[in-house]
């Protein structure tokens, strides 16, 4: 056991935050994002059962975001024409202000096929079973 580690991360979890070095990314992703696929070169690390905002909040309890780049943080854009709603969004920019002193400023945008080749390049997808739509997130590690 481990003291102020927050319950939610798993050991395999855990291990894949303290491997990773400045600038990899880790995606966060929603139960509708192709982890599987996307991820044939990353590790994927299962967190069925938990949502992203309780996951980046965790996560970033110990995690720094990336200083030397503008946006550290990236969501999935909504897709023309899809006149989603996107509430959720509201809640990863106040747990991203908890825990960077940027707060929103640090969070930017990728369209969704750019996302899907940038989450291709990440050093770890953790699939979730979040239910909302265009609940993905990525984020680049930055130096403690």
């Amino acid at each position: 056991m481990l003291k102020n580690i927050p319950a939610i991360l798993s050991p395999d979890l855990l291990k894949t935050l303290c491997e990773m070095g400045h600038s990899d990314r880790i995606v966060i992703a929603d139960g509708n994002f192709p982890c599987e696929s996307m991820g044939k070169n990353a590790k994927v690390i299962r967190c069925d059962g938990h949502g992203v905002p309780e996951l980046l909040d965790a996560i970033l309890a110990l995690f720094p975001l990336d200083t030397y780049v503008e946006k550290p943080v990236n969501l999935m854009q909504v897709m023309p024409g899809d006149n989603a709603e996107t509430p959720i969004w509201e809640e990863y920019k106040a747990i991203v202000k908890k825990h960077d002193k940027r707060g929103e400023q640090a969070i930017g945008e990728i369209e969704r096929f750019s996302f899907y080749e940038e989450a291709k390049t990440a050093y770890a997808i953790i699939a979730t079973g979040e239910k909302a739509i265009y609940a993905n997130i990525m984020l680049q590690k930055g130096v403690v």
